[in-house]
């Protein structure tokens, strides 16, 4: 039977979850995810879990965050007066923003914090910091 390897494409179901069971994405009520492994589309824990699966297998994948999304880190948060948001910006905690590179390229931010003239918002992405557990079932392999 055929093994994943390096460069193969694969479809997978997948559920992942925090290490505490709260869910965060899954794949179960939609198509599966398609994917070329050694692209670098996904994190790294999980295309390494996936090397020598077999089809149709099932495996649950514990993925420290350093394989994942790697440590929180504190040069991400940064302080902007709110006097360079859009007007119709109101910032509450929480709230997604996008702001551009000086390249052009998107960033997405959450507001982390709103002060009386700024707010403090958070380029890390939502999961940095974490250790993840993904439940996954081997769909195919091209």
């Amino acid at each position: 039977m055929s093994q994943v390897k390096e460069n193969d494409t694969v479809k997978v179901h997948y559920t992942g979850k925090l290490t505490n069971g709260e869910v965060f994405d899954s794949s179960l009520e939609r198509e599966p995810l398609e994917f070329t492994l050694g692209q670098g589309q996904l994190i790294p824990g999980f295309e390494k879990g996936m090397i020598n699966m077999e089809l149709n297998e099932k495996k649950t994948l514990n993925i420290p965050c350093a394989e994942a999304y790697g440590e929180r880190r504190e040069e991400m948060m940064q302080e902007v007066p709110k006097n360079q948001l859009p007007p119709e910006v109101k910032p509450e905690v929480g709230m997604g923003l996008v702001s551009q590179t000086p390249d052009g390229q998107e960033m997405r931010l959450t507001v982390a914090e709103v002060k009386e003239e700024s707010i403090v918002v958070d380029a890390n992405h939502p999961l940095a910091g974490q250790d993840l557990v993904f439940d996954i079932e081997l769909l195919e392999i091209k």
